[in-house]
């Protein structure tokens, strides 16, 4: 499912996007979220589960109430999401490094990294540390990375619903490693940039935790 505006999506769109962001998210968060009544909402989760896009889990509830449930994408859900090539590039890989050796796939991933840290650096030219991060969140959109920015009262939280390059980087995790390699570089040294969810990992996103330091 291409990036296009929420305004022409369809029930089914919006709701399979609604989940990429939000998951696990129950059918009452989702239907307030996308302004439905609970019915519509329900219909459309049943949509998606005869589509096979989303699968449902019990999760225990805050105190004595009863479990809900909730919903999050499949791997058939999460291909409805640009990957990029994704093929053409893990075939791309594996050519890369049959004949140049890893040595030479992390040369390449060095370049990647080079320059994507000068177009970054371009960007994200503001003078907070939340700016530069709303700015390359942006950015980041723009590349199919679905990404936000949330300013908690000690630290941001750099959050990306979606990985464009998602069989790229399960075939060679160097890819992650970069990118957080160019968090670091636009947080500056008065910030550390620490991984908390991971995609790949069996998370939902992929989370960042940016860290002021403190003298």
């Amino acid at each position: 499912m291409p990036f296009i505006p929420a305004s022409d999506l369809s029930a089914s769109e919006r709701m399979l996007q609604a989940i990429k962001h939000l998951a696990p998210v129950g059918t009452s968060a989702l239907a307030r979220h996308l302004q439905m009544t609970g019915e519509a909402g329900r219909q459309q989760i049943n949509r998606l589960l005869d589509q096979g896009l989303i699968t449902g889990e019990s999760q225990r509830a805050v105190g004595a109430g009863r479990p809900r449930q909730v919903w999050r994408l499949t791997p058939a859900g999460q291909r409805q999401f640009p990957d990029a090539h994704a093929q053409l590039t893990v075939q791309l890989i594996d050519s890369v490094r049959a004949v140049f050796g890893e040595d030479g796939l992390e040369r390449l991933i060095a370049v990647r990294e080079a320059e994507s840290l000068d177009r970054y650096r371009a960007a994200c030219t503001g003078k907070t540390l939340a700016a530069r991060f709303e700015q390359l969140a942006s950015i980041r959109s723009q590349e199919g990375y679905m990404a936000r920015l949330e300013n908690n009262a000690d630290e941001l939280v750099f959050i990306e619903d979606h990985c464009p390059i998602c069989a790229a980087a399960d075939t060679c995790r160097g890819f992650c490693r970069s990118e957080q390699v160019l968090f670091q570089e636009i947080a500056g040294k008065h910030a550390s940039v620490v991984r908390g969810e991971y995609l790949l990992e069996g998370g939902n996103r992929c989370v960042y935790r940016v860290i002021p330091i403190t003298a």
